[in-house]
Order: C-alpha cells, then structure tokens, then sequence
C-alpha cells in the first residue's frame, strides 16, 4: 500500500486540469496550425481518458470477494493501468510522431503565435497545479525515500500513472513552447515538426517505464519491501511467536494476501495454539488494515 496516499484526488486533480488544457490547446491549434499544440491538444485527451480508466479500475478493484473470484477484484487496477500506459504509447506518442512526420513533408504556416504561447503558458500553469497535487500524495506514500526510489517500489500503480503522466505533460508543454518560440523567431517550420516529433517520443518512452513497471505488478509483486520488513519485525516481536521463519505476500491492487510460516512460542494444548495464532493474525490486521487475507502456517518449537 502506498502509506496514506489519496489516490483518487490525484486523479481527478489531473483530470480536471487535463480536461480544462485539452480545449484550450484544441482551440489554439486550430487558430494557429501548430502541429505541436495539436499533439499537446490529442496529449492532454487522451490523459482524461486515462484518468476517466484509472477511476473504473478504482470502482472495480473495491468489489468484495466472491465465489467466481474468491481474491476479489483488486488487481483490476493494474489491468486499466496497463491499458493506460498502451493508449499513452499509441495515442499519444504514435499520433504525435505521425503528426511531427506529417509536418516535416507538408509544412504549414504558424497562425497566431502569441495565442499558442498563451495558451502553452496556460497549460504549464494548469498542469504544474496537477503535478503539485499529485506530488503531496507521492509524499505521503514515498516516507523520506527518493523519487526515484519510490517509482521502483510502489506498488500504487495509479498513482504511479498519474505522477507518470504528469511529468510527461509538464515536459511535453515546455517542448511544444520551445517549438513554438523557435519557429515564430526564426520563421523555420522544422522547429514545430521537431517538438512534435520529440513529444512523441517522450510519451511513448514514458509509456513503456509505466508499463514495465505495471507489467510487474500484474505478474504478481508482494509488497514494499520495507512493508515487508515491517510485517515480519511485527509478527516477530508478538509474545506468542518465537520466530517468522517465512513470510510471503501478493499485492491485490488496494488489499494484500500473506502467507506465514513461524515457530511458535509453547502452548499447552491444540486450543491454546489456535489461540494464538488467531492472535496473531487479529493483531496483524489491526496494525496493516490491507490486509485481505492471512494464511498463518505454525511450526511448533520442540
């Protein structure tokens, strides 16, 4: 689990800002026949389409377990994750170098440069309040570690998209300006092309670190390893176990599943045993609220 992260606030933060930059951007390209507003326009449509699947994930990773599938249906998030991270690629990164091409071989004159600015301008304001927004529950999630360290790690695959998709934007916007900048002061049409080109390409790299990186969590990660090392400090440190001797987890999207094996401190009969263990795992739920199922394996000492 990601610490105390609201997930679904960095979404709709994105979401709106992504929603309120995709009709400026669409406007202005059509005004002024800039290929790289029109694939930061397609950009930023696409991004509310994902945040729109990152929320159904969200709706259907909370469905209660059932007998058709028993381990309920927390692991639908990754799978919309997934799709996400495919439509960012194609999309988006595939449009735009298409439209960069497009522009190298039939060059259009820039119309109303200013507004492109203005509205690009626009568009980093926006979507730096997004990123702002999603960096609070980054580090909420990320407890002193790293950026980098928290992307390797995290198992929040939402809001690992969204930080993704944030910090594409916000690169992509500072291309798509530049471009703009340097064609309106040069008067060369190959600058806007260039920034499509290379918006394209940012994109489509970011969409395939998301992806690998959910690619994994659809496989099936345990949990941080911190929240590991954490479990295990826990159970070792109850009166009634003498020693975890393995602990294995699978990340359920918002829930997890472990699986103990741990010599047990001596009980005097079958009853007490069962006590403790029942103990244990009552604790184990308290302390890690995420915790779906535990399956308590003893190994009693001699």
């Amino acid at each position: 689990m990601s610490g105390q992260a609201n997930s679904l606030r960095a979404i709709l933060l994105a979401l709106g800002a992504n929603f309120a930059i995709f009709i400026s951007k669409l406007v202005a390209a059509f005004i002024t026949g800039s290929g790289a507003m029109l694939a930061e326009a397609v950009h930023s449509l696409a991004d509310c389409g994902n945040q729109g699947l990152l929320l159904l994930g969200m709706r259907q990773a909370d469905r209660p377990p059932s007998d058709e599938y028993p381990l309920g249906w927390g692991r639908a998030l990754y799978f919309w994750s997934f799709l996400v991270a495919i439509l960012l690629f194609s999309v988006g990164g595939m449009f735009s170098i298409y439209e960069g091409i497009h522009k190298f071989n039939h060059p259009e004159p820039l119309k109303w440069a200013w507004l492109a600015i203005g509205v690009l301008t626009f568009g980093v304001v926006a979507e730096s309040f997004s990123m702002h927004g999603c960096l609070v529950e980054v580090n909420k999630a990320r407890e002193g570690r790293s950026l980098w360290r928290w992307f390797r790690e995290t198992r929040s695959s939402e809001l690992l998209v969204i930080f993704g998709e944030d910090l594409a934007a916000l690169l992509g916007l500072t291309i798509a300006l530049l471009a703009v900048l340097a064609t309106m002061i040069t008067g060369n049409l190959l600058y806007d092309a260039a920034g499509t080109i290379a918006i394209g390409a940012l994109l489509m790299l970011v969409a395939v670190v998301i992806a690998n990186k959910v690619k994994d969590l659809l496989i099936g990660q345990g949990v941080e390893p911190r929240r590991r090392e954490q479990l295990v400090a826990f159970i070792n440190a109850r009166p009634e176990v003498d020693v975890v001797l393995n602990l294995l987890t699978l990340q359920m999207g918002p829930d997890v599943m472990v699986a103990v094996k741990a010599r047990m401190s001596p009980a005097p009969d079958q009853t007490a045993l069962i006590e403790a263990i029942n103990s244990v795992e009552r604790a184990m739920k308290v302390q890690f609220p995420d915790i779906r199922w535990s399956f308590f394996e003893p190994d009693i000492a001699d």
